[in-house]
């Protein structure tokens, strides 16, 4: 297998070695056998009562490994168009090829990679077009909501946004575009939460993703965030036509 090597992954996206409990409990059964039966009682026909295992730690582990698979393709640390297989990505990260394959798939179904038989896992190259395209599609879900939300949501509960609106300009500020696209989702799903469908929230969110990797200098990070301040400004003092203006904008930036 062709396995072009690549660096270790840098900053925090590092995940703990597994250990030996939750290799072990990958092997264990379904239903571990229990004590054995006293004498004159009927068994044969009750199902066995499932014990206790240790799969939150081994859930842990895959959670670990998606979120740092997300910070480097984001950081660009997994570069596009590159195939990595889940054995050598185990290793960066110190556990076994069983999350990374896990997590891998995940980010599959989010359409960050796609499979590649035999091989392992492609990191998706989106051109300008596709980038625009998903931008479009943004525009198209948040921003009719986003206008009836200002129509009706009081000012004080757009004022309770204000603490993620700063903490994206300072997401920003650092430059770390890994940083800043969280920030910027956690923005946006709080925004999306004030109309009370979850739906709508998951599948912005998958828009968000999909849209990854965040391009762009520190600077353009900077001025992306302001528009979150900006924005929010104009939601807590009613100015509708300025809300419509900033928001178009804010996605027709991003694409």
């Amino acid at each position: 297998m062709n396995q072009r090597a690549h660096p270790a992954p840098t900053g925090t996206a590092r995940v703990p070695a597994q250990s030996r409990s939750e290799e072990s409990a990958r092997e264990a059964p379904a239903f571990p056998a229990g004590p054995p039966a006293a004498r004159g009682e009927h068994t044969h026909s009750e199902r066995p009562i499932p014990q206790p295992r240790p799969a939150v730690q081994r859930a842990s582990v895959r959670g670990q490994i998606l979120d740092a698979l997300r910070t480097a393709l984001v950081s660009g640390e997994l570069a596009p168009g590159e195939v990595y297989s889940a054995p050598a990505l185990g290793e960066r990260f110190g556990v076994s090829a069983t999350p990374v394959r896990e997590a891998m798939q995940q980010l599959a179904q989010e359409g960050a990679v796609e499979v590649v038989p035999n091989r392992g896992f492609r990191v998706v190259e989106r051109g300008a077009r596709e980038l625009a395209e998903l931008a479009e599609v943004r525009a198209l879900i948040e921003v009719p909501v986003l206008l009836r939300l200002a129509r009706s949501v009081p000012a004080e509960r757009w004022a309770a946004l204000r603490p993620l609106a700063e903490e994206s300009v300072r997401a920003a500020a650092t430059g770390c575009r890994a940083t800043y696209a969280e920030a910027d989702r956690a923005f946006h799903r709080a925004v999306l939460a004030l109309a009370g469908n979850e739906q709508l929230v998951q599948i912005a969110e998958d828009l968000h993703r999909r849209a990854l990797p965040l391009r762009g200098a520190r600077a353009e990070l900077m001025a992306d965030a302001a528009e979150h301040a900006t924005l929010l400004e104009a939601l807590i003092a009613g100015e509708l036509d300025a809300v419509r203006r900033l928001v178009a904008g804010h996605f027709a930036a991003a694409g």
